[in-house]
């Protein structure tokens, strides 16, 4: 399980799919942390209209990248197809934020466990209500703060079809590409799997 600290950064930082598997190829391609910067500032490849919006969406796809700490993991962001490219993005995602990590595993895996299907919206308050009675971090953010918060998680599970459009009330299962199953397996990640509906 994870020892990170929970962070409200995602209120900043989305999915951010399309801009990680840039920077994904870049990284693959051998170039440095700080080249990437350049080339992206430079060619304006996350097509973004300040050099600021971009270096602030740089940053997280290439600590999360970083996190992954596996090349061959980086490479398939790169160049697999969308359905284990996408997949791996969302592991990495997890690695990085223990809030993500704890959702999808606690909430949306266990309602896999359960065979439950129903989700809304209360699923997510219930959530940061549980989270910010054992976390004082988690307690201190603001209506606001936990509002966007919990957009962001429902967008995650858009993104990577857990539901089908914003309106859904039901979970869909989701498939657990097998290359992704093997690099949870490598880095010892197995509690993550019930978030993938693997049981």
């Amino acid at each position: 399980m994870m020892t990170k600290k929970y962070s409200a950064a995602l209120t900043r930082e989305q999915f951010l799919f399309r801009e990680t598997r840039i920077v994904a190829q870049l990284m693959d391609a051998g170039l440095t942390d700080d080249a990437i910067y350049q080339k992206i500032m430079a060619e304006n490849l996350f097509q973004l209209p300040t050099e600021k919006s971009m270096r602030s969406l740089i940053r997280p796809c290439l600590r999360r990248l970083r996190g992954l700490e596996d090349e061959a993991a980086v490479h398939m962001i790169a160049k697999e197809p969308l359905s284990t490219a996408r997949q791996l993005c969302l592991y990495a995602m997890m690695r990085d934020s223990r809030l993500v990590a704890d959702f999808l595993v606690t909430v949306i895996g266990e309602k896999y466990r359960q065979h439950d299907p129903n989700f809304s919206r209360a699923d997510i308050r219930v959530f940061f209500l549980h989270l910010a009675e054992q976390n004082d971090q988690a307690a201190a953010w603001s209506e606001e703060t936990v509002k966007k918060l919990s957009s962001v998680l429902m967008n995650i599970l858009l993104q990577n079809g857990y539901l089908a459009n914003p309106r859904a009330k039901k979970l869909q299962p989701v498939i657990l590409q097998a290359p992704v199953h093997a690099v949870l397996k490598r880095h010892h990640d197995e509690w993550m799997l019930p978030a993938f509906h693997v049981l």
